[in-house]
C-alpha cells in the first residue's frame, strides 16, 4: 500500500499524536493528549501509576484501540471506521506496517520461552518480515553481543537473570530494524543491580539518536538521555518540556509533588 506524501517527508515525525481519547468503560484514561517523537529524539512519559502512560504507549503502536484524536506515523494518520468505543482501524494491512516499525519492549520482556535467546531474537524478522534467516542470524548475534550477552545466543532464557532478558528483549526488538523503539517500564521489574545492565544499553541507544518513548518511573534515566520529558497526571499532560526544565524548575505544584515523592523513594 502506497504511503501519503507526508509519510514521505523526512521532516515528518516518527510518531505524531493529536487530541487521543481512551477509555475503559466510564473510567475516562486519557483525555485528550497530544505529543510528537522528531525522529532522533528520545521522549520519556513520566507520572504516577495510573496517570495514562502505558496506556498512551500501547495506543501509538495500536495494542490499544483509541476513542477520538489521530496516531499518525510518519506523517501518515492510521484510517479508522467506527466512531467511540466501536472505533476500530479500518486497514488490517496498515496496522502490520506500522507495528512492524515501532518495536516494543515490555515490562516482563515477553520472551518465548520454548525458543533459545537467538531464536527469540531472529523469529519475527523471519517470519513475519520474512528476511532471509541467515542475515538475519548475522544480525541476530551481532546485536546479542551489542547489549551484551553475545555469549547467551544458545541459552534458554529460564537460564538467564532479569536484567539478561530484558537486554535479550531489546535485541529481540532492534532485530526488526524499527523506526522507532517503545519502551513500558523496562527496568522497574529489575533489583537496583540488574537494573543498571538495562539503563546502560538505553543511554547508549540514545546515543546513537534512535527514536524512542520511554514510560519509566526512573527520574535519573529520563534526565539523563530525554529531549522531552511528557508528565502525565489523571489523563492530561500537566506539564512537557525539555528534561533541564522539567526537573530542575518544574512549573506546577503537582509536578513538584510528583519528584518530591519519587525522589524520596
Amino acid at each position: 500500500m502506497m504511503m501519503n506524501a507526508a509519510a514521505t517527508t523526512p521532516s515528518a515525525p516518527v510518531i505524531e499524536i493529536r487530541d487521543l481519547h481512551k477509555a475503559y468503560g466510564p473510567l475516562e484514561v486519557l483525555k485528550g493528549v497530544s505529543m510528537t517523537a522528531p525522529r532522533g529524539h528520545v521522549i520519556s512519559l513520566i507520572g504516577s501509576s495510573g496517570s495514562g502512560k502505558s496506556t498512551l504507549l500501547r495506543c501509538c503502536n495500536l495494542l490499544e484501540n483509541s476513542q477520538g484524536g489521530e496516531i499518525l506515523f510518519e506523517g501518515e494518520p492510521v484510517r479508522w471506521k467506527g466512531t467511540g468505543a466501536a472505533r476500530v482501524p479500518a486497514d488490517r494491512a496498515q496496522v502490520t506496517r506500522m507495528r512492524t516499525n515501532l518495536s516494543m519492549v515490555f515490562q516482563q520482556f515477553n520472551l518465548w520461552s520454548h525458543m533459545t535467546v537467538l531464536q527469540n531474537v531472529m523469529e519475527a524478522p523471519v517470519t513475519v518480515l520474512k528476511h532471509d534467516r541467515a542475515a538475519v542470524e548475522d544480525r541476530a548475534r551481532a546485536l546479542l553481543a551489542k547489549v551484551g550477552i553475545g555469549d547467551k545466543a544458545d541459552a534458554w532464557p529460564a537460564q538467564l537473570s532479569g536484567g539478561q532478558q530484558q537486554r535479550a528483549a531489546i535485541a529481540r526488538a532492534l532485530c526488526m530494524e524499527p523506526k522507532a523503539l517503545l519502551f513500558d517500564e523496562p527496568t522497574s521489574a529489575l533489583d537496583p543491580e540488574l537494573q543498571q545492565e538495562v539503563v546502560k544499553v538505553i543511554k547508549d541507544l540514545a546515543g546513537e539518536h534512535r527514536t524512542m518513548i520511554l514510560v519509566t518511573h526512573d527520574m535519573r534515566l529520563a534526565a539523563d538521555v530525554s529531549d522531552h520529558v511528557v508528565f502525565l497526571h489523571q489523563g492530561v499532560i500537566c506539564e512537557e518540556g525539555p528534561p533541564s526544565q522539567l526537573f530542575g524548575a518544574p512549573q506546577t505544584d503537582r509536578l513538584r509533588g510528583f519528584l518530591s515523592a519519587t525522589m524520596a523513594d
